[in-house]
């Protein structure tokens, strides 16, 4: 089995959005990342997608954005991201996947020798600007990834991978509360999104080490919309 990553699909099948305000490299982005898909993962593999998965704002006009990515092949597990407004109750998503796609919330997906983690996380505490409101998520955010860490518990002699949408990590704050849990939990690898556009020139966050943890950065444009291998 292999496991690849990439995040910020940013879907708009119902409703369609143009994604090239964002830059001429978004111009038919789904269509490349699914080329790259197609020509490179087997049913035996997976897929893990850290959140900013549609632009849908309602459950039903993302259905046909989860349809997209259910019929591309391999276990496919997704987190949500801060734009996905149209993520429902657990039960409710689940009923539209199907094809091997499965979410993660407050528990765990295990595949091969692997088990797979995470929750959505949050802005950093070390971030300007940060809000009490901010701390109430942030702390939030910390509990469902010790609850989805406690749910792999089941499956000790598995590998820890960890998707989270917002950086656990920036170049300049890597001891965080979130590195502490994932070094506490000694998880092997950690996927994330959420960076895009000109942050994509000075950041330097794919392929960092720390304290025996990679760090990889899978954000679609930052990849060049091609799925990263991770193990």
């Amino acid at each position: 089995m292999n496991v690849y990553a990439i995040g910020d699909l940013h879907l708009s099948n119902a409703q369609p959005k143009a994604m090239d305000i964002f830059g001429e490299h978004w111009k038919n982005h789904f269509e490349k990342i699914s080329a790259d898909w197609k020509a490179r993962v087997t049913e035996e593999d997976m897929v893990l997608i850290p959140g900013d998965i549609s632009w849908a704002m309602k459950l039903e006009d993302a259905r046909p954005d989860l349809d997209a990515i259910c019929r591309l092949p391999g276990k496919k597990v997704m987190i949500k991201g801060n734009h996905d407004f149209w993520w429902g109750s657990m039960a409710k998503v689940n009923a539209m996947l199907h094809n091997d796609t499965h979410i993660l919330q407050n528990n765990c997906i295990e595949a091969g020798k692997y088990v797979v983690c995470g929750t959505r996380g949050w802005t950093l505490p070390q971030d300007g600007g940060f809000s009490e409101n901010d701390r109430k998520i942030y702390e939030r955010e910390k509990i469902r990834l010790k609850l989805s860490l406690d749910a792999a518990k089941r499956f000790p002699e598995k590998e820890k991978i960890v998707m989270m949408h917002f950086p656990p990590i920036y170049q300049h704050m890597r001891d965080t509360d979130f590195a502490r849990i994932i070094e506490e939990e000694h998880v092997s690898e950690v996927v994330f999104g959420h960076l895009h556009g000109d942050i994509l020139k000075t950041v330097h966050l794919t392929d960092v080490r720390e304290k025996n943890v990679n760090y990889n950065l899978v954000s679609a444009d930052y990849l060049d919309f091609k799925l990263k291998k991770i193990r």
